[in-house]
């Protein structure tokens, strides 16, 4: 491939630990480093959704996204943390009279298939994943990544490769992303990397003693490691009528096609409980012109979570969407002759609707699975290293994992992900402690919220910025010591937040209160 060569900068426009996107002409760009007197190009752009990385952090010689997070070494590209996939293309540096020359062919690629080896079939073990999710495909990939050989192959109640879920609540429900950007890999992926499906299955049991799992087709099939990933699956309403047609619950590719095609016959649609899927759909079908009622039992959305300030301003936001709210209440019963026609409230107020969409949370999905001992809300404990018995590993919504001197289960994409790539680098061999700080992200209502850490309680909470103008950060605090923020349009230090939280560095309560703190800069402090 001929190159060409391209003056990118002066050797003093950049200090060590400085990055910057730099124009390269035709609208295209790449991204300069600086490092040890060192410089290094790639890709301007994250291999996620294109967020651009000139606006994230450099630290310790990673590249986090300001947008989802995804982490990228510095000096070579690589993916080092998801929702990325694939690494950053890199471009040959070079330093002529003091100007900082890049290598560059004429097409930019988006993105790099990062390192993997092929299957080899004389390596005749056999690693199972039971799960077609975040977690299961990314630890498929790192165990390739990692130079594992052998036979791979994922268990999936569903029938096709496995997708972006985020998106079934967001754009895909509105229509404004086709099903083409839904697929996570494409077929010659999966298959130029020996990594099997046997889709439309479910497991009947494990058996732990023999290392055998049998699916519902009595098949046996026989495992030297496994993955349990199975995911969440929907909580259930159990009320009169709930076995009517057009009450849907939202988990599945497939469940959301069937709510699209519902919805392009209706004009009025209830959604139960006020979550992140069910707030994000609510928002989403509104803009298919369907009238929304949210039927929530709390009075605020997301109380619990991101604090009152938060949830009242998205609450506001969806009411002037057009969404309409029904809180402080729950449902008795449907009514309909053979599809829902009406949501009836414990006050006798009756709501006519076309179609139903309930979101009242997820329980790991681990009714299947047998011989290990669960815990009470049905997950599977795991250890730091995310095993939970010899050669059983488990990951994403189905892990409850030791955090902060305590059990927690998270139920999060990235975190998925996350804990599924670090699974399948140790079933591979490798001795990786998981001691990630859980971070998400939802749209709602026009808002980009980033969320970082994790507060089950908390006595006192901060707001810097300004809730009306949407650019703020809320700090959930328990006993002055920072446990979660929450971040509208302050991409680049949500960065710093998680980063300054992982390394146990984040300033407290009273620091914050009592001084302006630039986070970006403490970082590289």
């Amino acid at each position: 491939m001929a190159l060409k060569e391209f003056k990118a900068a002066h050797v003093n426009d950049l200090k060590n630990g400085e990055m910057k996107s730099v124009s390269v002409g035709d609208g295209k760009e790449i991204l300069l480093v600086k490092l040890e007197d060192k410089f290094y190009a790639h890709g301007a752009h994250c291999t996620h959704y294109g967020a651009p990385l000139a606006e994230g952090v450099l630290h310790n010689s990673i590249i986090m996204c300001p947008w989802h997070h995804a982490c990228f070494n510095a000096k070579n590209g690589d993916m080092v943390e998801p929702p990325a996939r694939d690494s950053l293309p890199n471009y040959e540096v070079k330093i002529v009279n003091n100007d900082v020359i890049v290598m560059l062919p004429d097409e930019l690629p988006m993105s790099r298939k990062p390192e993997m080896v092929k299957h080899d079939p004389e390596d005749k073990k056999n690693y199972i994943i039971l799960g077609g999710g975040a977690a299961g495909n990314a630890a498929a990939q790192a165990l390739r990544e990692a130079g594992y050989k052998g036979n791979i192959t994922i268990i999936t109640k569903e029938a096709r490769f496995p997708y972006d879920r985020p998106n079934l609540s967001k754009a895909y429900l509105s229509g404004e992303a086709p099903s083409e950007w839904m697929p996570l890999r494409d077929k010659d992926f999966y298959e130029g990397y020996n990594i099997n499906f046997l889709f439309s299955h479910k497991v009947e049991e494990i058996n732990i003693d023999k290392k055998e799992i049998c699916l519902d087709n009595n098949h046996i099939l026989k495992y030297d490691k496994i993955l349990l990933a199975p995911g969440g699956i929907p909580r259930k309403l159990d009320i009169p009528g709930c076995e009517l047609d057009n009450i849907f619950y939202l988990r599945s590719f497939d469940d959301c096609d069937k709510i699209i095609e519902t919805a392009g016959k209706a004009s009025k649609a209830v959604v139960i409980g006020s979550s992140f899927i069910g707030m994000e759909s609510a928002y989403h079908i509104k803009e298919r012109n369907i009238d929304v009622t949210i039927i929530s039992k709390d009075d605020v959305p997301f109380k619990k979570i991101l604090g009152k300030e938060v949830g009242s301003l998205i609450k506001n936001l969806h009411e002037n969407h057009g969404i309409k709210f029904k809180s402080n209440t729950e449902i008795s019963r449907f009514e309909g002759e053979r599809k829902v026609e009406a949501v009836v409230l414990s006050s006798g107020e009756k709501i006519d609707c076309d179609f139903v969409i309930v979101g009242i949370g997820v329980k790991p999905g681990s009714e299947l699975i047998k011989g290990l001992n669960l815990e009470k809300d049905g997950s599977v404990k795991v250890n730091e290293y995310l095993q939970a018995a010899e050669d059983v590993y488990a990951a994403g919504d189905i892990a409850s994992f030791p955090f902060n001197n305590k059990l927690i289960r998270i139920e999060h994409w990235r975190f998925a992900e996350q804990q599924g790539r670090v699974a399948g680098f140790n079933m591979a061999g490798k001795n990786i402690k998981f001691n990630k700080q859980p971070f998400f992200w939802t749209e709602q209502a026009g808002l980009n919220l980033r969320y970082v850490g994790y507060a089950d309680n908390w006595d006192e909470s901060l707001i810097l910025g300004d809730l009306d103008s949407k650019e703020f950060i809320l700090f959930l605090s328990e006993n002055g010591k920072i446990k979660a923020a929450i971040g509208n349009n302050k991409d680049t230090e949500m960065d710093a937040v998680e980063i300054l939280m992982n390394e146990n560095r984040m300033p407290s309560l009273n620091e914050l209160k009592e001084k302006q703190v630039n986070l970006v800069q403490l970082v590289n402090n």
